[in-house]
């Protein structure tokens, strides 16, 4: 994986980038849930690095909290699910239709390090431990100005919408 220091999408660009418009063709979210701004890099098969600008006009910041806008610890881990999930796309060589999901099953040892407020920028790092019979397990830590803000193992199994209320180890 990449180190946990601040970047500028301008000049740490590879051939490899993938700004709004192509993350949009992977993730089905969008305002005000999508909460990757673009990926800097990217290997097949085991890593991600993406970015989240975090800006107070962000709708959460309203709410939490209004005397030290804090973001949420699940939009974090949201972002890096997200993250991971564009990873298995590509990792996969697709792209997916309108009946594709992605799942969340499992969230383990999830840590907050430090506060991301706005202004930060979230860089997101991803890498694949395994996969297992339709389940992804990914190691993400986001990060801000090179210091660890969270971390968790993530595990997530990507199903067709009509299969999307089965259990995941059917």
């Amino acid at each position: 994986m990449t180190t946990n220091t601040p970047v500028s999408s301008e000049s740490t660009c590879t051939k490899k980038c993938l700004d709004i418009h192509t993350i949009k063709q992977y993730l089905p979210h969008r305002y005000p849930l999508l909460l990757v701004d673009r990926v800097l890099d990217w290997e097949s098969g085991k890593s991600i690095t993406a970015i989240k600008n975090v800006t107070v006009n962000e709708e959460f910041f309203n709410g939490h909290f209004p005397h030290k806008p804090v973001m949420p610890g699940v939009l974090m881990i949201e972002a890096m699910a997200q993250t991971a999930a564009i990873l298995s796309f590509l990792t996969m060589d697709i792209k997916p239709d309108e009946n594709s999901v992605v799942y969340f099953v499992g969230i383990d040892n999830a840590r907050f390090k430090r506060p991301v407020e706005p202004g930060d920028q979230l860089v997101m790092n991803v890498e694949i431990l395994r996969v297992s019979r339709g389940i992804w397990k990914y190691k993400a830590v986001g990060s801000v100005d090179g210091q660890t803000a969270v971390e968790a193992e993530l595990m997530c199994t990507i199903r067709s919408a009509t299969d999307a209320s089965q259990p995941a180890g059917k």
